[in-house]
């Protein structure tokens, strides 16, 4: 007589696959995240949009306006900038973009749109709530971020409750998306490319982050101010070229991606996604990964900012969304899609495949290898500090020291290390930071609007000096909170 066995044990990871496929499915953070979007853009009255060319002009061309002794803070609204793109244009907007298209088809580029656009004004809520609720740790640096913001503007237990388990689970994050795959993916590249060692690549990567970070924000500022905008235009050019030279083949993948969005059809090759929903799903996780709108840690870097008023920064930042995904993940995922590289088995490497396709000889790989190395440290900086500024609140500014060890170990042991799961704990740990936030800035709404409508009837076209504020009736600077006596203070 046959009897049944135990039932197989439930491997790690298929227990943190079921645990995405909850946080990430129809019925949690999707309409959390794209639901939050729309309640901010109603509320805000389509800031992202009305407001983006202001604001696009304000952070590119009138960076001296906020930079006076007068103003608090670190750094300039430029440098909070470049951080913040710095955090988050690297992997996601070049593999994490072939992964989205390689398991939800070309639909899925159309969701990471839907989610930056709605995303912008969940941007720019989270850095005004950043700037306007930032205090100063025990060494005089500012900190804000969702860490400081739920718990000072939403009273009781449930704003401390809910800013200690966001500081957590950044933390979490930063060795997820924020070190261990970024390594990994320039050691891949750079072996894929030149034939380099991994471990030396993880040598080198490791070396050069922690030198950075002795230097604290100030130095992260300065290093991205330098070479993020140069990588951005440098990748760019080398899309444009290729969508150039097959720009017949445009309105087809547009058709891919509008039809794919709402029917789910695929193709042929390495393509798995079957439906809508896969489509959704991967769009918003990977739009999410690549932008982190609604994550809440870009909001970290907008509270180092040098500003006279919370609002200010609060546009600023939202143009990182902006450039992001609708500027740089477009360009990637319409030169994936027209070169056709689409259809292969391997999302790691479509985008190298379609920059060898696209761009004359056999070259069009190393542009990619090169720029994934500067975006990948980029955001590899830029998410140290995030979660650094994550363990002051928690533990005070004693922990920063072992953590930036910590951290520059995991740089190394992601580049030497096969990460298969390491994908999906990112996507984990994106969306246990983004549901406290979520949460905060839907709670918070009502505030976010009264205070951007006043400033906006007073300076509708960010052209007032930051001296002038203190004239403007009905519209006060913001005060950063004192130091607290709390661990993050000591």
């Amino acid at each position: 007589m046959l009897t049944s066995g135990p039932a197989p044990a439930l491997s790690f990871a298929d227990a943190l696959s079921t645990v995405n496929s909850f946080i990430w499915g129809p019925w949690f953070l999707i309409p959390l995240l794209l639901g939050t979007g729309v309640v901010l853009t109603v509320r805000l009255r389509g800031l992202q949009l009305v407001k983006l060319i202001p604001a696009l002009r304000f952070a590119f061309l009138s960076r001296e306006d906020d930079e006076k002794d007068s103003a608090e803070g670190d750094v300039s609204h430029y440098q909070a900038l470049t951080t913040a793109l710095a955090a988050t244009v690297g992997v996601g907007n070049v593999i994490g973009v072939a992964t989205a298209i390689h398991l939800g088809g070309p639909g899925a580029l159309f969701w990471m749109w839907v989610t930056a656009l709605f995303g912008m004004a969940s941007k720019y809520s989270e850095a005004f709530l950043a700037v306007r609720f930032r205090t100063r740790d025990a060494h005089g640096k500012q900190s804000g971020g969702p860490q400081y913001y739920l718990q000072h503007a939403i009273k009781g237990p449930a704003g401390r409750v809910l800013s200690i388990f966001f500081a957590i689970a950044a933390i979490l994050a930063s060795f997820g998306i924020g070190s261990t795959t970024q390594s990994n993916a320039v050691a891949a590249q750079l072996a894929h490319s030149f034939g380099w060692d991994p471990a030396l690549v993880g040598i080198l990567l490791a070396i050069a982050v922690g030198a950075v970070l002795l230097g604290g924000i100030e130095a992260i500022g300065t290093v991205t101010s330098a070479f993020v905008p140069m990588m951005i235009v440098f990748y760019v050019a080398g899309c444009l070229y290729i969508l150039g030279v097959n720009a017949s083949g445009i309105p087809h993948a547009l058709g891919m991606v509008f039809q794919g969005a709402f029917t789910g059809a695929g193709a042929t090759g390495g393509f798995v996604g079957a439906g809508v929903m896969m489509a959704i799903q991967y769009g918003v996780a990977r739009g999410i990964f690549s932008n982190e709108s609604g994550m809440g840690s870009a909001a970290i870097a907008a509270a180092a900012a040098k500003t006279k008023h919370p609002a200010r920064q609060g546009l600023v930042s939202m143009t990182q969304t902006f450039i992001d995904t609708m500027i740089v993940v477009s360009c990637t995922g319409l030169v994936i899609l027209t070169t056709g590289a689409w259809t292969g088995s391997d999302p790691d490497t479509m985008t190298s495949q379609a920059f060898s396709h696209g761009l004359p000889g056999q070259w069009g790989h190393y542009i990619v290898s090169v720029s994934l190395v500067f975006l990948a440290s980029s955001t590899i900086l830029g998410w140290a500090y995030y979660a650094e500024r994550c363990v002051v609140r928690l533990v005070g500014v004693h922990g920063v020291l072992p953590f930036r060890i910590v951290f520059t170990v995991m740089v190394f042991v992601g580049s030497v290390t096969q990460l298969d799961i390491v994908w999906t704990f990112a996507d984990i740990a994106n969306g246990l930071m983004a549901i406290p936030n979520l949460i905060g800035l839907l709670l918070l709404s009502g505030l976010i609007m009264r205070e951007t409508r006043a400033y906006l009837e007073q300076d509708p076209y960010l052209r007032r000096r930051g001296e002038e504020f203190s004239s403007i009736p009905g519209v006060e600077p913001e005060s950063p909170l004192p130091a607290e006596g709390g661990p993050e203070s000591r």
